[in-house]
């Protein structure tokens, strides 16, 4: 059974989480600036907006690394999730309680639209927004999104969350890395790959440009939470749900 806690407003501002959530969104905002830049950047460099494989090579590289990067320095803080998606994953498996976890994700929201800010201030240029390619219809995109972020929250709880692993110290963070990257590659040239609602929203706020932005919701949100569902109640069922009073830091 899933092992929700709702948590409480005490908790959710206890000195740990309040720590948690600027660790959050410190990490997001290193993340999507180098994940959204590596795209501008590829841009500026061939003149020329449309990936092409090499390309798509770079940008997915770009965002294992700073995911990489990104989880290792909020695992200790926060438990570096950047993602919407992984904090819900996380949350039905008893990980995380549900207000805490609301806060998370506005600390990743916000990490992202920042960084898309100082991306179109020091650049100058338009800020890419996720978009279904064309011939890929909507229901198409959310299937890409759900498997590629199921692969992703099931290999947070795999190689960080389940606790018959023990600690795994580096291996965490480059195994959730590298699902990142390979996803991309597979799911880049038709739903955008983003399996998170924060990487695509921060773009989509600076840019102006909401069309289809729901797919990054809808999408993801599920592929997380089955991941937890899965992962929680099966290989990890003797979880018991995190007190109202824990410190989440």
């Amino acid at each position: 059974m899933v092992k929700i806690a709702f948590g409480s407003i005490g908790d959710s501002f206890s000195g740990g989480s309040l720590r948690s959530y600027l660790s959050e969104f410190i990490a997001t905002l290193i993340f999507v600036f180098a994940g959204v830049g590596s795209a501008i950047a590829y841009g500026k460099l061939t003149a020329d907006a449309a990936l092409d494989p090499a390309g798509l090579v770079a940008v997915a590289v770009a965002h294992g690394l700073a995911l990489f990067v990104g989880v290792s320095v909020a695992a200790n803080i926060s438990g570096g999730h950047l993602n919407p998606a992984v904090t819900l994953g996380l949350a039905i498996g008893g990980n995380i309680t549900i207000l805490t976890g609301l806060f998370y994700w506005i600390a990743q929201l916000l990490g992202s639209t920042v960084a898309c800010l100082l991306l179109k201030f020091v650049t100058d240029e338009g800020i890419p927004t996720h978009g279904l390619a064309s011939g890929v219809g909507a229901f198409e995109g959310i299937v890409f999104e759900i498997v590629a972020t199921f692969g992703l929250v099931y290999t947070v709880y795999a190689t960080a969350a389940d606790p018959k692993k023990g600690s795994l110290g580096t291996i965490a963070p480059i195994a959730i890395g590298f699902i990142v990257g390979a996803n991309i590659l597979a799911a880049g040239p038709f739903s955008g790959g983003s399996m998170n609602p924060a990487r695509s929203f921060g773009p989509a706020v600076v840019a102006g440009d909401f069309a289809g932005h729901w797919i990054y919701w809808v999408g993801p949100l599920i592929g997380g939470a089955l991941a937890g569902l899965i992962y929680g109640d099966i290989f990890i069922g003797s979880y018991a749900p995190v007190s109202a009073s824990e410190d989440y830091a």
